[in-house]
């Protein structure tokens, strides 16, 4: 799914007009039928609503709404600044369709400090949509601190009021906390980075009609890996295939006392379907992974950490989770680097040994894929204030050193070298634990062996490694849920992507 900017969407709405044709006030009518059906759908515990629109395009949308609802039964109350203020062309009509309605009372917002708000009351957020580009200030930014301070469950239409749709303002700023946003068509780059997708709570994508042509034919760097994107990249296994065909790979990894790290790596991967999996590690963990992951073969790189990185060729390696950074394993890792310029999955320590040095960087394979956290991309790239500037930073870094960044994060972004960004969303909190990046590792690497491209390996792994962990939180919780849990999973997500496949 393309992911646009706000002047964009404006753009996508005015082509569409002028397309089907459809008139403005028809268009937005589309939208909020859509969203006062969702709202109905899932409203099964209260019939009172309390809608607060602003006076332009996004309050038509929510006096539209207000009137929808009532015409499916629900108490509608609805808030505006004045009454008998300047609205836009499309909200005025709507505002005089709603006050031939004498069931609805409009009031003023001061007024909402008097209002009998209960305890199962909705509150509706249509006071300000896309368009924002500063701020909030004066009455609204009172209005919603006010509504933030309510217990109430909130819903924001298309964007919540005082988030911008493609950057963040300072960290002051006052934003309205939504428990849903329902968002017109396509999901906004702000619902997507932390700072401010925190205020969206759960985003639900309403579908309201507008151009394909229009989106067929715009560009974009952004995207949101949905469905229709994974079931294109994923390749069903041919019923005449054999162990050849799947690749050979090799996960470096492990020292004393943190051989469990190999071990989630090559259960990962064994479990994401490489034909050839093995295990270079220290001579201490042989027992372990070998008990552990007997579907691997075994190949000793040192006693106590991996000093000997030899007997790799042929193989499409993974290095770093439980590496250790102890000067062999590190002299080990840069001869490895200089040697071989064969793609890498690097992760971890690997990655920690790299931003020793500034120089060792150059040393990255091109098409390489690295999967640093936030923390780790710091120590190789600098300090950024925030995630937007961190993926700008990224993006400069993919481009320059030719290879694929998996900058891990609740949404967690994939940089391609040509610049463009896939934005993930399945995943949940129950992942923020040890051992997580390690399952990570084992299935990009093993994709990659199997002969996806580097593109389509980052896609595919990271919308796997959180569709797992989705089945996983549903079983266990986010907070019991293990990263052993969420390899667990993997055969469930592929049996459903066979199932789509086949259909």
């Amino acid at each position: 799914m393309k992911v646009f900017t706000a002047e964009q969407i404006r753009n996508w709405d005015q082509f569409t007009i002028s397309q089907e044709p459809v008139s403005s006030v028809q268009l937005m009518e589309r939208a909020s039928m859509e969203a006062a059906h969702w709202i109905s759908e899932n409203a099964k515990n209260t019939r009172k609503m309390a809608l607060f629109c602003g006076n332009g395009s996004n309050g038509g949308d929510g006096l539209a709404i207000a009137r929808m609802l009532y015409m499916k039964g629900f108490d509608v109350d609805v808030f505006v600044n004045d009454p008998k203020g300047k609205f836009s062309e499309d909200a005025l009509l709507n505002l005089k369709r709603l006050r031939d309605i004498s069931g609805i009372t409009v009031r003023k917002f001061s007024e909402m400090p008097q209002y009998g708000f209960d305890d199962k009351t909705i509150i509706i957020d249509a006071l300000l949509g896309t368009g924002l580009s500063r701020p909030l200030e004066g009455i609204y930014k009172m209005l919603v601190e006010e509504l933030n301070e309510k217990k109430n469950t909130r819903i924001s239409i298309d964007v919540p009021s005082g988030l911008s749709a493609d950057m963040m303002f300072d960290n002051s700023t006052t934003v309205l906390k939504a428990d849903y946003t329902l968002s017109f068509q396509c999901w906004k780059r702000s619902f997507l980075h932390p700072e401010t997708g925190k205020y969206t709570g759960k985003v639900v994508v309403l579908d309201i009609g507008l151009s394909e042509k229009y989106k067929t034919i715009t560009d974009t760097p952004y995207f949101v890996i949905d469905d229709l994107l994974i079931e294109s990249v994923f390749k069903p296994r041919s019923d005449f295939s054999h162990k050849g065909n799947y690749g050979k790979m090799g996960i470096i990894g492990g020292s004393y006392g943190k051989i469990g790290a190999a071990v989630l790596a090559t259960r990962s991967a064994l479990k994401a379907g490489a034909g050839l999996t093995f295990t270079i590690a220290p001579q201490c963990g042989y027992e372990i992974l070998q008990t552990t992951c007997p579907e691997a073969m075994f190949i000793e790189g040192g006693e106590n950490y991996v000093n000997d990185f030899s007997e790799v060729e042929g193989m499409t390696l993974g290095i770093g989770p439980g590496l250790g950074t102890h000067e062999e394993t590190e002299a080990g890792l840069i001869k490895l680097l200089k040697d071989n310029r064969m793609p890498l999955v690097l992760d971890a320590d690997a990655l920690n040994i790299i931003s020793k040095k500034q120089k060792n960087i150059r040393l990255i394979p091109e098409k390489t894929i690295i999967t640093p956290h936030p923390k780790e991309f710091e120590r190789l790239f600098g300090s950024t204030e925030n995630s937007y500037q961190r993926l700008e930073l990224a993006k400069e870094k993919a481009k320059e050193l030719r290879v694929y960044i998996v900058l891990k994060d609740h949404h967690t972004q994939i940089i391609t070298p040509q610049g463009n960004v896939f934005y993930n969303i399945t995943g949940n909190a129950g992942l923020a634990k040890g051992g997580s990046g390690d399952i990570l590792t084992g299935i990009l690497t093993s994709l990659l062996a199997q002969g996806y491209s580097e593109e389509e390996t980052c896609i595919l792994g990271v919308w796997l490694h959180g569709k797992a962990a989705d089945y996983a939180s549903e079983k266990h919780s986010k907070e019991s849920m293990l990263p052993t849990d969420v390899i667990d999973e993997l055969g469930a997500v592929f049996i459903e992507l066979n199932n789509k496949k086949f259909l």
